[in-house]
């Protein structure tokens, strides 16, 4: 099967964004006290949130659930089938649920708030319907009801899942604000692939060191620093006095201006050619700013230094690339 019309799909695709960015739109407008309720009641409580839900609700559910509990606020999602069939148990006394329905009306979760009221559970409800019967039932409801799905049939929930996703992403950046929760805290909760290595790793983790940094003095020949640089692959070498005090440093663009100015390689002093305005980080650094600095200034390595500017370490863009950062 091919496409009849390339045109008219490309204006359904726009019709489906628009309409979904209006109800978002909209959607700020119903923001009001029952949500600023609804972040006093979850921040409050020494048990967790519990979002629950069924099919299409179930999904943005455990989406939810899955950024609660990253952004400080423990949570996690259970499927209102599975609750009526024993995993109701896994709520408890101090918890808070939050019911997704946009019909307000869903079966599984109707069924389900005798049980949740005789355990004393404080009940949140995103639906679409104020006058429903889990809104009726809700100890707070918040409105995320929008004016038609982006599905041309009206049938298949589009736009009305995009706004209940997007007023519990709103929940969530609300608790975590209000719980102070910084990027330290985020690092702990994402140890794991690439974004666990930006927020985590540290220069000295990946730093290049002992003989594998490149360093000369000032007194030695151009020639013997072009050596260093060779032999260390990484483009530059630092100069250090003889406490491996960094004073200067040596790139392929000084090298570039040495040559065109026609000296003489055996004869030149690294003093003559070095660069003493440098940048360089320290060992305690996380490596995401290293790298910030290292594409904001544009060069490829940086040496890396204690408080006394003592040379501690070398560090360049491949390594960053090696260890998953970039």
């Amino acid at each position: 099967m091919t496409l009849s019309d390339p045109n008219k799909t490309l204006l359904l695709a726009k019709q489906v964004i628009q309409t979904q960015a209006s109800a978002l739109e909209d959607l700020v407008e119903q923001v009001d006290d029952n949500f600023t309720k609804a972040c006093s009641l979850m921040l409050e409580t020494d048990g967790r949130v519990i979002i629950v839900g069924i099919g299409k609700s179930g999904h943005i559910g455990r989406k939810i659930a899955a950024t609660m509990a990253s952004t400080g606020t423990p949570a996690f999602f259970v499927s209102a089938a599975e609750a009526s069939h024993g995993d109701l148990g896994m709520i408890c006394r101090g918890d808070i649920v939050l019911l997704l329905s946009n019909s307000g009306e869903s079966d599984e979760l109707v069924s389900l708030i005798t049980s949740l009221k005789q355990l004393g559970t404080p009940l949140i409800a995103l639906t679409g319907n104020p006058t429903s019967t889990i809104s009726k039932n809700a100890d707070i409801h918040i409105d995320v009801s929008v004016r038609e799905e982006a599905c041309p049939l009206g049938l298949a929930p589009t736009t009305s899942t995009t706004a209940t996703l997007v007023m519990g992403d709103a929940l969530a950046i609300a608790l975590l604000d209000a719980r102070g929760f910084d990027k330290n805290d985020f690092a702990r909760s994402h140890p794991g692939g690439k974004l666990g290595k930006r927020l985590t790793l540290r220069v000295q983790d990946i730093m290049r060191s002992g003989n594998q940094i490149p360093k000369v003095s000032a007194e030695m020949s151009l020639k013997q620093g072009l050596l260093e640089v060779s032999n260390k692959g990484l483009g530059m070498t630092a100069i250090v006095e003889k406490d491996d005090r960094l004073i200067a440093v040596f790139t392929d663009g000084d090298l570039r201006r040495a040559l065109d100015r026609g000296l003489n390689i055996d004869q030149t002093k690294m003093q003559d050619v070095m660069t003493t305005d440098y940048q360089c980080t320290h060992a305690e650094v996380l490596a995401v700013d290293v790298l910030e600095l290292m594409q904001s200034k544009r060069i490829s390595s940086i040496p890396v230094v204690n408080e006394q500017t003592t040379l501690i370490g070398a560090l360049s863009m491949h390594d960053l690339l090696n260890a998953g950062v970039i």
